[in-house]
């Protein structure tokens, strides 16, 4: 991996491993749909100019089609699925661990649908596992404790395969359109669908007024976890290919879990201080050409 793939590895790792800290703020004052409806709006509110700049908005109107996939397989479904699953019927660390099922349907959908057979080796697979079991220590065995609700489990299964689809199918059927065009018209397109119930049931149950860290939480999760999230994964698409750049999967589950140990009072476990370098060496093995 180049210098700047891997400076764009870690940005986007870290862009998306922070949602999970700043949600557990966001869901105290407002409801999911409200929280899906802000992310978007203020995402689509930053790309939509910086789309327009780029003169993408129309390229990206006439691949409707691609607009609209992207948009059901990367947001609109996977945040209901994720934050419905996590409501109550699966742990956070569960959660982790099925999203970063991401790299496996990955290699598999870069081999089969976008033709790309370099990513396909023995010691990629090998990494893949070895970034997969860290992440088991790293998120704890007790995460897989307790009765296990299958269809949700499903839930967040098709939720990583829509992560999966969504950026392969842009990638395949508008290889010419700039990438932000299609984020900007997806993010406005998902609000739209969130807005009827956002405003139906704005707040969280049993709450009147919002406080001002639900507001920041908000627009962190709009500005850095979606518009700057998004730019820098298609960058990365880009520079690395898809089937490596879904291993950001793997940083953001780590990314998420060391918030909680330096601001969510977590404790810090021997499964994490081992689990981190075998995410690191997986990561490493698994983006390697071969």
């Amino acid at each position: 991996m180049s210098r700047k793939g891997l400076l764009l590895f870690l940005a986007c790792g870290i862009a998306w491993g922070i949602p999970y800290f700043f949600i557990r703020f966001a869901v105290q004052d407002f409801s999911v749909p409200t929280i899906i409806l802000f992310r978007t709006a203020i995402g689509a509110l930053v790309l939509l100019p910086v789309a327009y700049r780029r003169k993408s908005l129309m390229p990206a109107l006439r691949a409707w089609k691609t607009v609209i996939a992207f948009a059901l397989l990367e947001m609109v479904g996977p945040w209901w699925l994720i934050n419905s699953a996590e409501h109550g019927h699966i742990n956070s660390g569960l959660a982790g661990l099925l999203i970063a099922t991401v790299p496996f349907f990955a290699m598999a959908v870069g081999y089969f649908y976008l033709g790309d057979k370099s990513s396909v080796h023995p010691k990629n697979i090998i990494g893949l596992v070895i970034g997969f079991a860290g992440l088991l220590l790293l998120v704890g065995i007790d995460s897989l404790a307790g009765h296990l609700e299958l269809i949700w489990v499903g839930a967040m299964i098709l939720a990583a395969l829509g992560y999966t689809l969504a950026p392969a199918i842009a990638t395949k059927t508008a290889p010419n359109v700039e990438f932000t065009g299609i984020l900007a018209w997806s993010m406005a397109l998902t609000a739209a669908i969130y807005a009827i119930p956002a405003a139906i049931t704005p707040l969280a149950a049993g709450v009147t007024s919002p406080h001002v860290i639900g507001w920041v939480s908000l627009a962190i999760l709009g500005v850095v976890c979606s518009a700057l999230a998004f730019v820098l994964y298609f960058a990365l698409i880009q520079e690395v290919a898809f089937s490596r750049a879904s291993l950001i999967t793997y940083v953001n589950t780590a990314v998420a879990i060391f918030m909680g140990v330096l601001w969510g009072a977590e404790p810090f476990t021997l499964g994490m201080a081992v689990g981190l370098p075998l995410v690191a060496v997986g990561s490493y093995f698994a983006s390697r050409k071969h």
